[in-house]
C-alpha cells in the first residue's frame, strides 16, 4: 500500500473516531468549554473539547508512527 493510501486511511478513521466522540459522548459541552451569552449573540470556545481533541489525535498519530 502506498502512502497516500495510507494517510487517507488514517484521516477517515480520525474523522469517524472524532465525529463518534461528538456525537455519542457530548464531547463539546464539557466542563471548561467557554460559552459567552449576550443578547442575541453567543461566542463558544471549546477549551477542554480540543485538549481531549488533541490527546487522542497525538496518541492516534504516535501509534500509525510507530507502525511504519
Amino acid at each position: 500500500m502506498n502512502g497516500m493510501a495510507k494517510l487517507l486511511m488514517v484521516a477517515g478513521a480520525v474523522i469517524f473516531i472524532a465525529g463518534f466522540l461528538i456525537h455519542f459522548l457530548n464531547l463539546g459541552r464539557l466542563p471548561g468549554d467557554i460559552v459567552i451569552k449576550k443578547g442575541n449573540a453567543t461566542f463558544f470556545f471549546p477549551v477542554m473539547t480540543s485538549i481531549i481533541i488533541s490527546i487522542i489525535l497525538s496518541a492516534i498519530f504516535f501509534l500509525v508512527g510507530r507502525l511504519k
